[in-house]
């Protein structure tokens, strides 16, 4: 909501919740009870999600279209990326104890939108983005992040070109010196940062940004030359069970 406010944009809210089915034709009366009644109990959920979001757009002022859908996981994940398609940007909050099933709609969101998608952690209520590292490593789809994030890249404070790279390769090239002079001639006050890789790329991407003081993680692909490879692996995975940081993925 504080994103939408500052760049006076309209949101669109989906507080979607999953719709149960009995897919075996010999369950009980009772077994169609109880999914019913949880049905309706998820159902309430979503719909005061979706009230509380139209009292929190007024009160910030912001145009805002809320949606409570109910319908199965795979019917959900087809209208939010349907959805996202006609959005500049696709918001996702990220609480720790559902990442494993939010996984599959952050997957979904980035490989079929065609659009950017910011992953929100748990606790953060206030969107910033003053301070801002790109994790690259010169592949097309971290060119792609660079280029949809160019908005916040512009108006941000200070931008870092973190790479995490073999010792060796650091010895030969300095990577991200390539992109700096693109970025400066858009406005971007822009600096270079390459450390050589300790196996844990996750816990480096996350202690390089702390140092920066970083608000928001710009990803493309990183250390694969396939975002896919990369986003299910475990950099992303620990990542977004872990970042303290909003984590800007695109494809």
């Amino acid at each position: 909501m504080s994103l939408a406010s500052q760049a006076q944009a309209h949101i669109t809210v989906q507080a979607a919740a999953v719709k149960l089915v009995l897919t075996h034709a010999m369950v009980s009366n009772m077994a169609a009870t109880l999914v019913n009644a949880e049905n309706r109990r998820i159902g309430a959920l979503a719909e005061a999600v979706a009230e509380r979001a139209r009292g929190d757009a007024v009160a910030a002022g912001v145009g805002c279209s809320v949606e409570a859908p109910q319908l199965s996981y795979a019917d959900l994940l087809d209208a939010f990326v349907k959805q996202a398609r006609v959005h500049d940007l696709a918001v996702i909050d990220a609480e720790e104890a559902t990442i494993d099933i939010d996984r599959g709609l952050i997957e979904q969101v980035v490989f079929e939108s065609g659009r950017p998608l910011i992953v929100v952690p748990a606790g953060c209520d206030t969107f910033s983005a003053k301070r801002i590292v790109i994790a690259w490593d010169g592949s097309a789809p971290a060119v792609r992040a660079v280029n949809d994030a160019m908005p916040l890249l512009r108006a941000a404070e200070a931008v870092e070109i973190l790479s995490i790279a073999p010792e060796k390769t650091l010895k030969r090239t300095v990577p991200g010196a390539e992109l700096a002079p693109h970025l400066a001639r858009h406005g971007v006050n822009v600096s270079v940062n390459a450390v050589p890789a300790d196996g844990d790329v996750a816990s480096q991407l996350q202690a390089e940004a702390s140092l920066f003081r970083a608000d928001l993680l710009v990803l493309g692909a990183f250390n694969h030359s396939l975002l896919r490879e990369w986003l299910i692996g475990g950099v992303t995975q620990a990542l977004l069970k872990d970042s303290k940081l909003p984590l800007f993925l695109s494809h």
